[in-house]
């Protein structure tokens, strides 16, 4: 029993590491610490310091400051060490900070640290909580140790023996809470729910109201759960979580359009997490969200630096998905995006990598801005005389020379990118299950639509001041569908279908359309003139703001 279960280490056998840039924290804690007969502290000033240390010493509990320096912040380092397996499950992490914000207190939450101690310390509280924190260890180590081994049925069963133990009356919250997260990892999800409504009569924590919610939604019992979470998205400190979990609840369910809302509001709530920004910038191209894309994608390389996320291919998805944008805007704002690319591109072409595939990513994106500037042939020719096609690209390399081709009219270069793109999506996750859908719907607009959204804009405007006002409309109902956000191409068409209704009473399938543009303007905050224009057009299609609201 004693091979099965090893005890913890004695108090004078911990090995803790301190990191903070603070010459007073270190002083007070090893004091705090030496006077509980803990005989092994180590110190380290920087995130630099800290990583070679780890790479001498396995380290028991890790007292990580936030603003650690310069060189790294305390959420890097941290992922930093559990990437390098320097921390485990069996290491006690806690956070230190003075700053408290709604958006910090979620992301240190989000890395499930043991604790969070707010600054300034003192002695007595640094020795209150590590005694606490060691006394989990030590007290609940079978519970813990079974988890650790992904043995879920222990572990209720050892956390079940330790509530009948009046001597643990004080961890008995904590057992409650390991049980609820084994019968959510046995997927016993009637019991889970069982569990935790039973829980609620006495405890009203997140962690219990969050573990209801999800319980019920793996189990499809939609309008209870969405119900509660109504409830949750009210309360500071279950909002986040549950952003976060209808999230992955609509992926699931293929409702893209929903779960893009819920993403957009917990990326707020705790926005430096890579992974979420970056099922974020898949959800916005899913969605056609050409702007929310760009917001993405520089929160992204914003937060990555630093961090073991930070690569020279941040800053290029930065670039494409100005490119993007460029492609499907007009005049003034299009050349000032176009500025901005250039700027960008010379400053990835100048720095210091060695990423052999550089020059064809970029190849790539300096012919796409030239089509975006018409000088398509020019582009071609880039394209057939300089891409190094020997090259391995990755996904995203792929999809921007997709994107090149389409934008060149080379439709069958494009389409044989496209029938091969999915083999390379990995796994069955759910940013792989958004990317597979994105490209669903890519290839049958690249195979229907043979135009940019920009191009398609200004065949439109042509077709309207030649009076071709049929052909102007189909042009706008293209472009719609490649950026249904545009408020910019909703006027359009609105203006397009009160000429059309001048002649003859609108189709259904027109209606719909005007519906469709109507709601896009009502969502939105417009400015003064934009208002009364689109009031116009609804008063001359006989659509109050109302009716298009209810639509």
């Amino acid at each position: 029993m004693m091979d099965k279960f090893p005890l913890p280490k004695s108090i004078d056998e911990i090995r803790v590491l301190v990191v903070d840039n603070q010459a007073l924290i270190h002083d007070l804690a090893k004091s705090a610490l030496l006077e509980l007969g803990v005989r092994q502290v180590s110190s380290a000033q920087n995130a630099y310091h800290a990583l070679r240390l780890c790479e001498k010493f396995q380290f028991d509990v890790v007292l990580l400051a936030f603003n650690v320096s310069n060189d790294k912040d305390g959420f890097h380092l941290f992922e930093e060490l559990k990437h390098n397996n320097y921390i485990s499950d069996k290491t006690t992490v806690v956070f230190l900070s003075a700053e408290t914000s709604a958006s910090l207190v979620n992301c240190i939450i989000e890395l499930q640290p043991d604790d969070f101690w707010v600054k300034p310390l003192d002695k007595k509280r640094i020795q209150k909580r590590f005694e606490y924190l060691i006394n989990v260890r030590r007290k609940l180590h079978k519970v813990m140790h079974c988890m650790d081994s992904a043995d879920y049925s222990a572990a209720i069963y050892h956390a079940e023996r330790g509530l009948t133990d009046s001597s643990l009356v004080e961890y008995h919250p904590r057992l409650k809470r390991m049980i609820g997260e084994c019968l959510l990892q046995l997927r016993e999800y009637g019991s889970a729910e069982r569990y935790f409504t039973n829980l609620k009569n006495d405890y009203d924590h997140a962690w219990v109201n969050i573990g209801l919610v999800r319980s019920l939604f793996k189990q499809d019992k939609v309008l209870e759960a969405e119900l509660l979470a109504e409830d949750l998205l009210q309360r500071p400190d279950t909002r986040f979580l549950t952003y976060d979990l209808l999230a992955q609840y609509y992926i699931s369910k293929e409702q893209f359009d929903i779960a893009y809302e819920q993403v957009k509001a917990a990326s707020k709530l705790a926005p430096r997490n890579i992974e979420r920004n970056k099922k974020l910038w898949d959800l916005a191209r899913l969605n056609r969200d050409k702007y929310g894309q760009l917001d993405a994608v520089q929160n992204m390389a914003k937060y990555a630096k630093n961090s073991i996320h930070d690569s020279p291919e941040l800053s290029l998805n930065v670039v494409r998905t100005m490119v993007d944008l460029a492609a499907s805007v007009t005049g003034a704002e299009s050349e000032k995006l176009q500025r901005k690319i250039h700027k960008e591109i010379l400053a990835v072409d100048t720095s210091d990598t060695s990423e052999p595939s550089l020059g064809n990513k970029l190849l790539v994106i300096k012919a796409r801005v030239e089509s975006i500037k018409n000088n398509k042939k020019s582009a071609e020719k880039m394209l057939k005389d300089n891409l190094n096609k020997e090259i391995t690209m990755n996904l995203e390399d792929n999809l921007d020379l997709m994107k090149a081709y389409h934008e060149l009219g080379m439709k069958e270069e494009c389409l044989a990118i496209l029938d091969s793109l999915r083999s390379q999506l990995e796994g069955d996750t759910l940013v792989s299950q958004v990317v597979d859908e994105y490209l669903k719907r890519e290839e049958i607009e690249r195979r229907e639509i043979k135009f940019t959204t920009k191009e398609l804009k200004e065949m439109a405007a042509v077709n309207y001041r030649e009076n071709r006002i049929l052909p102007a409309f189909n042009n706008l109902c293209q472009a719609m569908t490649l950026s249904p956000q545009d408020k910019s191409i909703a006027f359009s068409l609105l203006k397009v279908l009160v000429h059309i209704n001048k002649k003859e009473p609108l189709d259904d399938a027109q209606f719909s359309i005007a519906q469709t543009a109507a709601d896009l303007l009502n969502k939105d905050t417009l400015v003064p003139g934009q208002q009364q224009k689109r009031d116009e057009y609804l008063h001359a299609l006989g659509m109050s703001e109302v009716q298009a609201d209810a639509g």
